[in-house]
């Protein structure tokens, strides 16, 4: 790294916000020696639900201020080095948006998933409309917060009234940063309004929306255009660049936005280090998704039934994939813990957990009991006392719990991608910031009989800064095809391979999912 690193080197920003904090980092392509991708965080800050007016809702503003403090650090610190500031990308979380009125105005604070306000509202809509004609359009699992559900929810706001038009929340900040509205595929095809076969906008199924839901109607016209991921949006604003007070010279006064695969799990999918096409991922977060990349989508009625979903990738592919309920509810469970005064760090909790013996108590950690903010280990307490199961007293025993009912969920989830897709599987890539939790790799391997393969915790960066990369024509990159991009991201990232287990004792899995029937 050395020999290079006062060579100047086209450099991108990554700016990626999940549901408790948001960063900024610099991708720098070096291209002096073995090419490869060197990332560097430069800006971390809080993010997080919180109850207003009767809802959860996201403090937008303040998080897009953390965005342009992020930027405003990442373009000096690639000013200092004499490199070249190539293009800024935003990923995100799905599903939720802003509405603007007419004149571009937020009407209000985006409405959070987990707000209960959506309970039911998937039975209302299956009522008139087919679930198997719905499936065959959207190709989407059937989850409480899908963004057309949670149109619905809102159709009597004064908000929903006044609004213009819509935007999912990466394209609500690549709007604020270039003036341009566009739905970039990836994160729009988890709104439920897009026809996952030929990737647009679904004209029949929100017709057919609005026939039963009085106000349904306006949804269509208040949608941006869609875009592949690799699209460049536009560049950044005067306003923008001259706030840095860097002036606006030829070389900073077009600086592109690209939309990269704006949903945080399409990045991560780019960013894997995979060898073959015969790979599972696990996007470890605070929610995992657990599935396989392929060509089309799989809308079978079976596929259908095991609630599986089809959303759409980078360069023409499907994820297709469940959503588990993730690391929220051992998030959740801290977060009880220290608001009751308890100090104990998670890394010794998973220790000590890793020290107990496994599957003592199961839980279904996909239940909707989990799923809003709320005191987890109580309600473990509760799931363990109606299924007849141990009861966790301790905390290590709660995270015990919760890391061997993850491990389970991922496995169920794994053998029904594979049964559905007809894929055989070779290896699993576990990425993002739960593969830290060395337990819960290792029992995924155990679990699965697969080897495991964590890293990088940075998937969903690499994927955005390899994106943006290539989008903007780099000579390094240009006509790369997916395996090659990951190619050049494997190069120097650090993975850890975790092999199943031998010579333990066989776990009884009919036992197990036998004890999360309440």
């Amino acid at each position: 790294m050395n020999d290079v690193v006062n060579q100047p080197q086209s450099s991108f920003v990554a700016i990626d916000l999940g549901a408790s904090s948001g960063r900024v980092m610099i991708g720098r392509l070096i291209e002096e020696g073995t090419q490869r991708i060197e990332l560097e965080e430069v800006y971390r800050f809080p993010n997080g639900a919180v109850r207003m007016q009767g809802r959860l809702q996201w403090e937008i503003e303040t998080l897009y201020d953390g965005v342009l403090t992020g930027l405003r650090l990442a373009a000096a610190r690639i000013a200092q080095r004499g490199d070249t500031l190539a293009g800024i990308g935003v990923d995100t979380w799905a599903v939720d948006y802003g509405l603007l009125d007419g004149s571009d105005t937020l009407l209000a604070n985006p409405t959070a998933y987990r707000d209960e306000r959506t309970k039911r509202i998937s039975d209302r809509v299956y009522e008139h409309i087919s679930p198997q004609i719905h499936y065959g359009l959207n190709g989407l699992q059937t989850l409480p917060f899908n963004t057309e559900f949670q149109l619905i929810a809102d159709l009597e706001s004064s908000e929903f009234a006044a609004a213009e038009s819509l935007l999912l929340i990466p394209d609500l900040i690549n709007f604020w940063l270039t003036g341009v509205k566009a739905a970039e595929i990836t994160n729009a095809s988890t709104t439920g309004l897009i026809d996952v076969t030929t990737r647009t906008w679904s004209t029949e199924l929100m017709e057919a929306l609005s026939e039963c839901f009085p106000g349904y109607g306006k949804v269509p016209a208040m949608l941006a255009p869609v875009v592949e991921a690799g699209t460049v949006i536009g560049a950044l604003t005067p306003e923008l660049v001259r706030s840095w007070g860097q002036g606006e010279d030829e070389t900073n006064s077009a600086i592109p936005v690209v939309a990269v695969g704006s949903h945080d799990t399409a990045s991560a999918i780019v960013g894997i280090p995979a060898s073959t096409k015969d790979f599972a991922y696990i996007s470890c977060g605070t929610w995992s998704l657990v599935g396989v990349e392929l060509g089309r989508p799989v809308l079978t009625e079976a596929s259908r039934e095991a609630n599986f979903t089809n959303e759409l990738g980078v360069d023409g592919t499907v994820r297709y994939l469940r959503n588990v309920m993730g690391l929220w509810v051992l998030q959740e469970s801290m977060r009880t813990w220290v608001d009751a005064g308890v100090t104990e760090s998670l890394v010794d909790l998973i220790h000590e957990a890793g020290q107990l013996t496994p599957f003592t108590t199961v839980v279904d950690i996909d239940s909707e009991l989990f799923l809003a903010p709320g005191d987890m280990p109580a309600r473990i307490a509760n799931y363990a006392e109606e299924t007849g199961q141990p009861v966790p007293r301790t905390q290590a025993e709660v995270v015990r719990c919760i890391i061997d009912s993850l491990a389970l969920a991922y496995r169920r989830a794994l053998l029904q991608a594979i049964d559905l897709s007809g894929l055989t599987i070779e290896v699993i890539h576990m990425v993002g910031g739960g593969i830290q939790n060395e337990l819960l790799c290792q029992l995924t391997a155990d679990v699965t009989g697969l080897a495991v393969i964590a890293g990088p915790i940075e998937g969903a960066v690499l994927g955005n800064v390899l994106v943006q990369a290539r989008a903007v024509g780099h000579a390094a990159v240009a006509g790369m095809n997916l395996e090659q991009l990951r190619e050049l991201g494997s190069r120097g990232v650090p993975v850890k391979r975790y092999l199943p287990t031998s010579g333990k004792r066989p776990i009884d899995f009919a036992e197990l999912e036998g004890r999360l029937s309440r």
